[in-house]
């Protein structure tokens, strides 16, 4: 019974989040809580035994110990946005980006190898709605002004951010708290898979490119040059420069702190991945020193916290709630329940392949999952099936499931985006790209199953 109570909890979560009846932190908080209520008191009731019944502190309890737990990553996901919008908004990014644009010249290979590179580092900061939005601007002349196909424009973009996943990403936070573990835990397994990954983006970029050089009439990267400026021309060469920042950018830039900024986010990305210090207090000592080393006066510093306070405010809120549904679920035996009646179905010999078969699938389910229904939903009960350690689900999960997949996908809002900045037709992205980020996919569930991460 409650295994069939949990089902039906984490079905009507995902009905009423896909089917949009209630907003994901309405679902994740309330649904649970009536999900506990029937499992814990109401069928208690009909079944007479009525003097088992728990106090009525228990849920609360259940609630409370799950938010507890999540309480250090939400906290660093806050200080993460914070601190990369205010390297950005300093303008720490600019000189990449002008870099790019003058080393890319008018070569396809190296314009489309060059806009991977740029979207990979504007994503550091996990959010793909900002890569694109400095991306695509940057380099849709580049593409407009040679020719190339901007389905490829859409399509590198996609395929550096979705291989670009981070401990601090909203994928890596949602699979870290539903199972309970360290971002660290899941990540560092994975970083030799994500650099096939990677390679596998700039070999991509190679291959359209060389495709692009045939069908422009520019083989053997005809027509290379330097740019620098904006559709002017300067001895036979066009030039070309990154998009006018808007007087209120320009306040805000620091050209001088250049350096010191990118330090700053090497040093904390190395503090990252060594796992020395708790990822929590990196990235709130990195945030009071970038706020205080761009914006000297408390009244600059409010002012850059309160630009980035949407979006970290929504993904902790977010996470809070989870912390909910994952402390009730838990708590209240509902998940072990559904993971053990799960497991009876599932033959022995097959248990130990389900973390490679998750990952040569994630990438689609991106398709028909949004991360909260997936990480929350699905994920935490096929972790639990048995014969192999939960977190190999989550670390095969996370090689597409709404990393790969979410530039494509219609549930996030973002591919809306990078289809209009590209001023290419959602379905038309679909076609080109899918295939791509889904080979991506599978070249790092390879990479990850080679490296011992997961047994085919």
């Amino acid at each position: 019974m409650l295994a069939l109570i949990g089902i039906l909890t984490i079905a009507t979560l995902l009905f009423c989040i896909m089917s949009k009846r209630l907003s994901p932190i309405v679902s994740l908080i309330i649904i649970p809580i009536l999900g506990a209520i029937v499992a814990l008191y109401i069928v208690p009731v009909f079944q007479g035994s009525v003097e088992a019944l728990p106090a009525y502190s228990t849920i609360p309890k259940m609630a409370v110990k799950g938010i507890s737990k999540l309480a250090p990553m939400a906290a660093m996901f806050v200080f993460a946005i914070i601190f990369f919008g205010v390297v950005s908004d300093a303008g720490m990014f600019d000189p990449i980006i002008a870099k790019i644009l003058k080393v890319v010249g008018t070569s396809p290979k190296k314009i489309i190898i060059g806009t991977g590179v740029l979207a990979l580092i504007a994503h550091l900061d996990g959010n793909g709605a900002v890569t694109f939005l400095i991306t695509v601007p940057a380099m849709i002349p580049l593409y407009d002004k040679l020719g190339i196909d901007k389905r490829i424009l859409a399509g590198i973009t996609a395929l550096s951010a979705g291989v670009n996943f981070l401990p601090w990403t909203g994928p890596m936070i949602r699979a870290a708290s539903a199972l309970d573990v360290s971002t660290h835990e899941l990540f560092t397994p994975l970083i030799p898979a994500q650099i096939t990954g990677l390679a596998f983006m700039v070999f991509m970029g190679w291959y359209w490119g060389r495709k692009e050089e045939k069908r422009l009439g520019l083989v053997g990267g005809a027509g290379a040059g330097g740019i620098v400026g904006t559709g002017e021309k300067s001895e036979g060469v066009t030039h070309f420069k990154p998009k006018e920042l808007s007087e209120e950018e320009l306040k805000l830039r620091r050209p001088h702190l250049f350096w010191p900024n990118l330090i700053l986010v090497i040093i904390v990305i190395s503090l990252m991945v060594s796992t020395k210090i708790a990822p929590t207090i990196i990235f709130m000592v990195a945030c009071c020193i970038a706020l205080t080393l761009n914006y000297r006066k408390p009244a600059d510093q409010s002012a850059r916290i309160n630009a980035h306070a949407k979006g970290a405010l929504m993904m902790a809120t977010i996470l809070f709630a989870a912390g909910v549904f994952t402390g009730i679920m838990s708590e209240s035996g509902m998940l072990k329940a559904m993971a053990v009646s799960t497991g009876e179905f599932v033959p022995d010999s097959l248990a130990s392949h389900i973390p490679f078969i998750v990952s040569l699938i994630a990438m689609p389910l991106s398709l028909i999952f949004d991360p909260d229904s997936y990480y929350f939903g699905i994920m935490p009960v096929v972790a639990n099936i048995g014969g192999f350690p939960p977190i190999q689900v989550a670390q095969a999960s996370l090689l597409g499931q709404m990393t790969t997949g979410f530039p494509v996908s219609p549930l996030t809002p973002a591919t809306f985006l990078l289809c209009s900045l590209s001023g290419v037709d959602l379905a038309d992205h679909q076609k080109f790209s899918i295939p791509v980020l889904w080979a991506a996919s599978i070249v790092m569930a390879i990479g990850a199953m080679l490296t011992g991460v997961f047994p085919l």
